[in-house]
């Protein structure tokens, strides 16, 4: 039989989905991964990507100053992590739907506690790169088994609400991670930042071999064939809903990454916040994120992830142009990028869970294929996206601003052409 046609492992009953309404006669299932403490090892683990940039951000200018390299080659230490992160949820998803999720994502994140290590550790910038480069391969595999055990635990609309309140809970890291990186940077120097990456990245992993049972029922052998990968991987692109959510969520992302990779040369160069006091400014839009998550968590009940997604949409276009339209002006100014990005960030925190569960969902026997074409482009393009903006830098925060407002009306136009009511996607 197909991988993509097998069946679905037990699904959660409503009755154990926070904020869900109980399901009539449901209380006695449950399943077995459905805990509080995997739940929240889970949600650290799907956020390993940004823990690990938003951690690093306030050191960028320092790394600059010490190794006396360019802005745009410090950068790469961000995007390259990133085009990684991207590339290698093509491998973790698939062999997660072969070998098991517990496996995967044992093996991933032992690779990204030896990458931290070499960050730690490098004498050079050119080292510090390939370094990044070996922690952003072990990170892929946290999101894409993460949301696939979302989806071998839960049904689509209840696992929609479980992102979201994952990625409320998410949201602190880029709240706290940049602050916390700030002071270290201040107190003890861009390496220790990556002593802490090292121990966190220990204890997922020690806590994952305790915590993480298996939650793929019976892996096929032939998933993994060349053949079959092509025909799951053509399923998938031939799904209009599915692209559509996939684009949604990368374009929504191409704007937050535009501000994560250029807000601390604007921020610290350009406006002259200092390092700990940027991490409180980048602290308040990853609130913005927190803050849409959970909206998301209390609304996709009734309204349904189609609505969230373009709502989310159209609030990200909206903000995106009100970011731009001060700086093109001639006014760029703290409060005038704070409020727009929050805005945005709102918008992303309404587009990325419910959109993530609209991919993913209707995909039971290759969920972790699609969760890892969802992270491939999500990742890949938005890294692409920032490089681009790259090559526009001219020392004002036009590039940026200008980058974030552009992917706000993209998305805003993938879910109006792609995301309509079909079949399998409530009206």
């Amino acid at each position: 039989m197909p991988a993509a046609e097998r069946s679905s492992p037990m699904p959660l009953p409503a009755s154990d989905v926070p904020g869900a309404e109980p399901a009539p006669g449901a209380g006695a299932l449950r399943h077995p991964m459905a805990s509080l403490r995997v739940g929240a090892l889970l949600t650290g683990i799907v956020g390993i990507g940004a823990l690990s940039i938003d951690t690093y951000l306030p050191s960028l200018p320092q790394i600059v100053r010490e190794f006396r390299t360019a802005d745009a080659t410090a950068q790469l230490t961000v995007t390259l992590f990133l085009l990684s992160f991207a590339a290698t949820q093509l491998v973790f998803g698939p062999l997660s739907d072969r070998f098991g999720r517990r496996r995967t994502l044992l093996g991933g994140l032992l690779l990204y506690v030896v990458g931290a290590i070499g960050c730690a550790l490098a004498p050079t910038i050119q080292v510090l790169v390939v370094a990044r480069v070996v922690q952003g391969l072990g990170a892929g595999s946290g999101p894409v088994v993460g949301r696939a055990i979302v989806r071998d635990v839960y049904p689509r609309e209840h696992g929609a609400r479980v992102l979201a309140l994952m990625a409320t809970a998410q949201a602190l890291t880029p709240i706290l991670a940049p602050i916390l990186g700030g002071y270290v940077q201040v107190w003890s120097g861009w390496r220790a930042v990556f002593v802490i990456l090292v121990v966190l990245g220990t204890a997922f992993l020690a806590a994952a071999w305790a915590l993480v049972a298996e939650t793929v029922p019976g892996v096929e052998p032939g998933v993994l064939h060349p053949r079959t990968l092509l025909r799951n991987a053509g399923t998938l692109m031939h799904d209009r809903t599915f692209v559509g959510y996939v684009l949604a969520v990368m374009l929504v992302f191409s704007g937050q990454f535009a501000f994560i990779s250029g807000s601390a040369f604007v921020f610290i160069g350009l406006l002259k916040v200092s390092p700990d006091a940027y991490g409180y400014c980048f602290g308040l839009v990853a609130f913005g994120l927190m803050t849409g998550s959970f909206v998301t968590a209390r609304v996709t009940g009734r309204l349904g992830v189609r609505r969230v997604v373009r709502a989310g949409a159209l609030l990200a276009a909206v903000s995106g142009v009100a970011l731009a339209a001060p700086v093109l002006l001639g006014v760029t100014r703290l409060p005038s990028l704070l409020l727009p990005m929050y805005l945005y960030a709102v918008a992303g925190g309404l587009v990325m869970p419910s959109a993530m569960a609209g991919a993913i969902g209707p995909f039971a026997g290759i969920a972790g294929l699609a969760s890892a074409v969802l992270g491939f482009f999500q990742m890949a393009g938005s890294a692409a996206y920032a490089i681009a903006v790259s090559r526009f830098l001219d020392g004002t925060a036009r590039p940026m601003t200008v980058a974030i407002a552009l992917s706000g009306l993209a998305c805003l136009a993938a879910c109006a052409a792609l995301v309509r009511p079909g079949p399998r996607d409530e009206a």
